[in-house]
């Protein structure tokens, strides 16, 4: 399986043996379950200064993608415990994935997000004009019933340490693989932080890549094209070995 830039702001990932891998770009392999390969994101956007500690470990099966979040230096852990599945929970604190099965620039996504309270968001993002132009159609069509459609997610907070591990699973089902070794994806991640006295306005991490892939653009529309990044591509490898 591999996973290749879902836009400027993505972590490329491959899920293929070692021999099959882009060697272009720099590269995570990340095996099957229970072996983990992980990404780590330490810089904020868009001013690219240090952010706390945040990883995304990749491991996946034969039915499911497997990512275990994990924020560190966590001081707030700030949610809105009233927010449920597919609740505005991207208004707080959250994780987050894009995902794409393919390689070609894609017009449609999945966007999934967890928050310290172990709430979800899973929608399918629409966007045809693949950066956000003007007047173009952009819209997100929600997946209403999560675990009976396979995904599942468990959050532990540890304040003491000040960290915050989200552990999901996501069906391949939804992209049309069979057989996830070989197969080709594009992905990226990234993590919000905000607090009661800094709310609404949020920090977020995330990994840049220069043009010309397109812009990430979130259910909201956001889009975290830094206006003058000093591009990190990233390309992740799950592979059995």
């Amino acid at each position: 399986m591999r996973f290749q830039p879902l836009s400027v702001l993505a972590i490329p990932v491959v899920v293929a043996a070692a021999s099959t891998s882009n060697t272009a770009l720099p590269s995570l392999r990340v095996p099957e379950c229970p072996r983990y390969g992980v990404a780590t994101i330490n810089k904020s956007d868009p001013d690219r200064t240090p952010f706390p500690l945040t990883t995304a470990s990749l491991c996946y099966s034969a039915t499911s993608l497997e990512i275990k979040f994990e924020a560190y230096n966590e001081t707030n852990f700030y949610f809105n415990a009233s927010q449920s599945t597919n609740d505005n929970i991207w208004e707080y604190e959250v994780m987050e994935a894009f995902i794409y099965h393919g390689t070609n620039d894609p017009t449609t996504y999945l966007e999934f997000e967890v928050n310290p309270n172990n709430a979800t968001y899973q929608a399918f993002v629409y966007n045809p004009s693949k950066i956000r132009v003007a007047g173009a159609p952009f819209d997100h069509f929600f997946i209403t019933d999560p675990a009976a459609d396979g995904f599942s997610a468990s959050t532990t907070l540890d304040p003491g340490a000040q960290t915050w591990t989200s552990t999901v699973q996501i069906p391949m089902a939804l992209f049309n693989v069979d057989v996830p070794r070989g197969s080709l994806w594009r992905m990226n991640f990234f993590r919000t932080i905000t607090s009661p006295d800094t709310y609404p306005d949020q920090i977020l991490v995330i990994t840049l890549f220069p043009q010309p892939y397109p812009r990430a653009l979130d259910s909201r529309g956001r889009d975290y094209v830094s206006p003058s990044p000093q591009p990190r591509e990233r390309q992740t490898a799950l592979a059995s070995e």
